[in-house]
């Protein structure tokens, strides 16, 4: 049986990011150890551990990429067959791709201009979406995006830098490319994680697509940048499908600056890989109407919870204007159990606002059962905009309504939750569900009403009780609102004295 070693990265070898050990990992026992790519088929790892989260979501897409470029499955078949982890034949694959894996050094270099770059020098912070700009940092306005946070990086924690940054690359102006799925995609990774947990091989395994073994030549930095000097300088698909290039973009063009074995800054000149028409295997995607581009999701900033469900984790029935990832489609089928990791950077424009990683369940479910799903979602929608409304005579300013409806969704989210399980089970929630997000709504009203309300004003005083009514009536079914609520869950709208839905 074939043992992986703990072998470390060190001293002044210039990185082959396929021969050598780099990768800091977590294993099963709690402890550490760096490894290289052929031992994620190693049973005792676990997870990647770098210190940063994009770094680490940025890492599993590698590793997925790095298998579906060498030895990926031909068919669920295949897949199926192949599920036990193999070290040494994964090792094997991978090993004809190590010249094009160097980081530093002589020849091609990873995710690199095929040509060395000259020009200004920009600090290693340029690797980071969340650093601050060269604009920002003229102008002090560096208060949250901090400026000169890594000096220097060393050549492991360069090249997943590197390779986050090419995946993952927001607008940078001065026809500095955006990544394959623009700035800050949102990335969604299976994980069938069970009781007794998931390794590493099984969550790469289940996120891999079908396809052919990639070829050393065709990757990015293999050949002279399609310099993108106007807008029909494009790289579409091949053959309107993605390739191993899906994985392994290289949009902006880059230059590593290296002394004496540990990278000190980056070079970068503009219009690098201008990518259109390419479809992610690890990202949703949605178009605005039939006929049209399909264009990826991005997260917004927040909680992630089951109201951003739709199109990401399950699909509502009929809607073709949304696309689930395809690793979450093909585990449908592969498999059905388990979790989705969900994470991204929203992103306004240019700038980060924050990093989301949740870990949603996945939901297989059939076509009535997805159609119940939404309706619960729909109703909580629903809710959430009357209550939002409804707190106007109490909070100042939409900043605060807003906090609140978020609230609203963290805190129906469990019993949300044990619904889904009844829909499993061939039931029908929309009562229970009513009156869940009801008294959830009742509730936060009463706490931010009702202290202190003895001293407002007599108009303050009516017209917070004549919110709470209306707010109560919506849930019976009354209003815009109620109608909305009722008709999303299948509850006959109630009629109105005048003979017309209330």
């Amino acid at each position: 049986m074939l043992t992986c070693s703990r072998t470390y990265f060190g001293g002044t070898h210039l990185l082959n990011l396929i021969s050598d050990a780099w990768i800091p990992v977590r294993c099963a026992d709690g402890s550490s150890r760096v490894i290289a790519p052929w031992q994620m088929a190693c049973t005792d790892v676990v997870e990647p551990n770098w210190p940063r989260p994009d770094m680490n979501i940025a890492c599993l897409e590698f590793l997925i990429g790095l298998v579906f470029l060498t030895d990926p499955p031909s068919d669920i078949e295949d897949w199926r067959g192949r599920a036990s982890p193999d070290p040494q034949r994964l090792r094997e694959r991978l090993a004809v791709f190590e010249p094009a894996f160097n980081l530093v050094g002589e020849g091609p270099l990873f995710l690199q201009d095929l040509e060395p770059l000259e020009g200004d020098v920009n600090p290693v912070d340029l690797l980071f979406i969340d650093s601050a700009g060269a604009n920002s940092a003229k102008n002090n306005a560096d208060l949250m995006v901090h400026r000169d946070r890594y000096p220097t990086l060393d050549l492991p924690q360069a090249a997943m830098a590197l390779y986050t940054f090419q995946g993952f690359a927001p607008a940078g102006g001065a026809g500095n490319r955006t990544s394959m799925r623009g700035g800050g995609p949102l990335v969604t990774l299976v994980e069938p994680r069970e009781e007794d947990g998931c390794g590493l091989w099984e969550l790469i395994w289940a996120n891999v697509p079908d396809g052919t073994p990639g070829q050393v030549e065709n990757l990015p930095w293999m050949r002279p940048t399609m310099v993108s000097d106007s807008d029909a300088a494009k790289r579409y698909p091949p053959a309107g499908v993605f390739n191993g290039e899906a994985f392994f973009g290289m949009p902006r063009r880059l230059r590593l600056v290296v002394d004496k074995g540990t990278v000190v800054g980056v070079i970068q000149k503009p219009r690098g890989n201008n990518y259109a028409l390419w479809k992610h295997p690890l990202s949703p995607y949605y178009r605005m109407k039939l006929g049209e581009e399909w264009l990826p999701k991005h997260p917004r900033a927040g909680r992630f919870g089951f109201r951003n469900w739709a199109g990401i984790l399950a699909a509502k029935p009929g809607d073709e204007l949304s696309e689930l990832a395809l690793c979450v489609r093909d585990w449908d089928q592969r498999g059905g159990y388990g979790s989705v990791i969900v994470a991204g950077w929203a992103m306004d424009n240019m700038k980060p606002r924050d990093f989301t990683l949740s870990v949603q369940p996945f939901v297989s479910l059939d076509l009535e059962a997805e159609d119940r799903l939404f309706q619960l979602i729909e109703a909580a929608e629903a809710a959430a905009v009357a209550l939002r409304g409804a707190l106007e005579p109490i909070t100042a300013g939409g900043e605060a309504r807003e906090a609140e409806r978020e609230r609203f969704f963290a805190e129906t989210e469990v019993q949300f939750m044990g619904h889904v399980d009844a829909i499993k089970a061939g039931q029908d929630p929309s009562e229970a569900w009513l009156g869940d997000i009801r008294a959830q709504a009742m509730l936060q009203f009463d706490q931010l009403a009702v202290p202190g309300l003895d001293q407002r004003d007599t108009s303050a005083i009516k017209r917070i009780v004549d919110a709470r009514k209306f707010l109560g009536m919506a849930f019976a079914g009354y209003g815009k609102q109620g109608k909305a609520i009722f008709q999303a869950l299948g509850l006959e709208v109630p009629v109105s004295r005048k003979g017309k839905a209330a």
